[in-house]
């Protein structure tokens, strides 16, 4: 069965970003507008969450402490939006570096943030005197004896990861990795990780190709349903199949697919009280939302 998405906020200016279920709403960032939003769905209102959040990317929502996380990709930071409204930086260096541009993000059980942190073609706001590092990563900031906030490299193959994603266990890091700018292939891929915290080899799940079109645009959002497969968003009309949410088992097999009646999605979750809605971001400034879905999905791991 396909599943039906509409619009249910929007169209803003320019694509979307972050998409999360924070409890009671739906929050989902708007890049170029700076600003976070959040749509209710009990009553269809959508409300300012965070105003001049400078080119916010990934959120996600840490249940456990009402923590909201963001990529701030124009201040090459993560940051953490507070209960009370406040907003703090967490960790910015990495070796004594900035690190790059964070995109998409996840938070485990130890309030660790996993971050891909790509380049990318808008520069930072502010004097660029800051270089980007020699490499582009999937990072970790964890507290460290002193509880101050560090930053740890955690893949040591990637050129440009994207999504990022654990597995329920929080055994297995999933990571989208490549875009349509270069001619190095899209993945999925599959980090075990060890005892110590470290990530094991990559296993690569699905590979995206291309055509006399061009490249085929691989994933950009990541979430888990309640059985722990991966709903991921890709494609555009441009070239391959087109705008799609696929389904991966956790053993990275394909098991379903739902095309999108919309072009480039951006960042995917499951919302509503029931998490029985997924909601995505779109590459033309709206909001989607496919209700009562027969695959049910599940709350972030913290």
């Amino acid at each position: 069965m396909t599943w039906k998405f509409e619009c249910v906020a929007g169209p803003f200016t320019g694509a979307l970003g972050g998409v999360a279920w924070d409890g009671d709403g739906v929050l989902f960032s708007l890049i170029d507008e700076m600003t976070v939003k959040k749509y209710l769905p009990s009553s269809g209102k959508v409300a300012d969450f965070r105003l001049y959040t400078g080119r916010v990317n990934g959120i996600a929502h840490e249940l456990s402490s009402g923590i909201v996380f963001a990529c701030n990709e124009g201040g090459r930071r993560v940051i953490q939006y507070l209960p009370d409204g406040s907003a703090m930086v967490t960790a910015t260096r990495f070796n004594g570096a900035i690190h790059n541009h964070p995109s998409d993000l996840v938070v485990d059980r130890q309030s660790r943030i996993w971050f891909s942190d790509p380049y990318h073609g808008v520069p930072a706001f502010g004097p660029n005197v800051f270089p980007a590092l020699d490499h582009a990563s999937v990072m970790r900031i964890e507290r460290d004896d002193r509880r101050a906030w560090v930053i740890r490299r955690m893949t040591f193959d990637t050129k440009e990861p994207r999504a990022v994603l654990l597995s329920p266990d929080e055994k297995t890091l999933y990571v989208s990795e490549g875009s349509t700018a270069n001619a190095a292939p899209r993945e999925l891929r599959a980090y075990a990780i060890r005892a110590d915290g470290t990530l094991g080899k990559a296993r690569v799940f699905h590979t995206f190709g291309g055509d006399d079109f061009g490249a085929h645009r691989g994933i950009e959002g990541m979430c888990l349903d309640s059985a722990g497969n991966i709903v991921a968003c890709g494609g555009w009309r441009q070239s391959g199949s087109g705008p799609m949410i696929y389904v991966f088992s956790p053993e990275g097999r394909v098991i379903e697919t739902h095309p999108l009646p919309f072009d480039a999605p951006v960042r995917v979750a499951f919302g509503n009280q029931d998490l029985a809605a997924l909601y995505v971001t779109g590459g033309d400034g709206c909001l989607y939302a496919a209700q009562d879905i027969s695959r049910r999905g599940r709350p972030a791991q913290t």
